[in-house]
């Protein structure tokens, strides 16, 4: 516990680590303000922005949270399997919420339910991240707060900024889902489970694998909207 609320907070190495944090939370968020952004994007424009404040204020609360037994989360078996899995079914999820075909699809999905994907992505997709974090900040949990904290706004300001893209152009959509199909592709590969168990180790299987989940995510999605296309055939005759 102490090791927790004494790390140091004097002079400059303060300032680096701090900054180092901001970057850090920035760089490897690139992911996360994608699904903050896929997420919001089928609410009505008014209500995205609040969805994005709350989505990204309660991941990072999250991720302070975590950085306290940070050290043990990358290691356990099978995590990252189920982590991966979650990741490919909120892209094919949000995929189909965002380019559904009716509009009253749209209108079905409120502020709680993009704030609940928001969570459950940022959960699975945030273990490098807080393991990252923990390490420059040795556990200071004030300097995380201020760090974090610090890093709220732009990440709000970057998945705004998608969310508005994603009206005008809708292949940035395609590109977010698979992106994320690769991400979770990446943590199914990679999970120490996994590794041990297949005595996995090859750089061109772990690519392999990362293409067909992201292969997988977008005709999974498209076959999907093929069929409730159809489904609707009738009733529309």
């Amino acid at each position: 516990m102490d090791s927790l609320s004494t790390g140091s907070i004097s002079g400059g190495g303060f300032l680096l680590s701090s900054l180092s944090i901001i970057l850090i939370n920035i760089v490897l968020s690139g992911d996360n303000s994608v699904v903050i952004a896929m997420a919001v994007h089928s609410l009505p424009k008014d209500k995205r922005f609040k969805g994005i404040f709350i989505g990204t204020l309660g991941a990072v609360l999250m991720r302070i949270g975590f950085t306290w037994f940070a050290s043990h989360l990358l290691e356990t078996p099978f995590l990252k399997l189920v982590g991966g899995l979650l990741i490919l079914w909120i892209a094919v999820k949000l995929l189909l919420e965002d380019t559904g075909v009716s509009a009253q699809e749209k209108k079905a999905v409120t502020v709680w339910h993009a704030v609940w994907m928001i969570l459950v992505a940022d959960l699975t997709m945030s273990l490098d991240n807080v393991l990252a974090v923990a390490g420059v900040s040795h556990g200071n949990m004030t300097q995380l707060w201020l760090s974090l904290g610090l890093s709220i706004p732009l990440v709000i300001f970057a998945s705004t900024l998608l969310s508005k893209l994603m009206d005008k152009y809708p292949i940035i959509l395609i590109l977010g889902a698979a992106l994320l199909g690769k991400v979770g592709g990446e943590m199914i590969i990679t999970d120490p489970g996994i590794v041990a168990w297949f005595s996995l180790s090859s750089v061109p299987l772990k690519y392999a694998v990362e293409t067909l989940c992201t292969a997988g995510v977008l005709l999974i999605a498209f076959w999907l909207k093929r069929r409730a296309a159809r489904a609707e055939e009738p009733s529309g005759a």
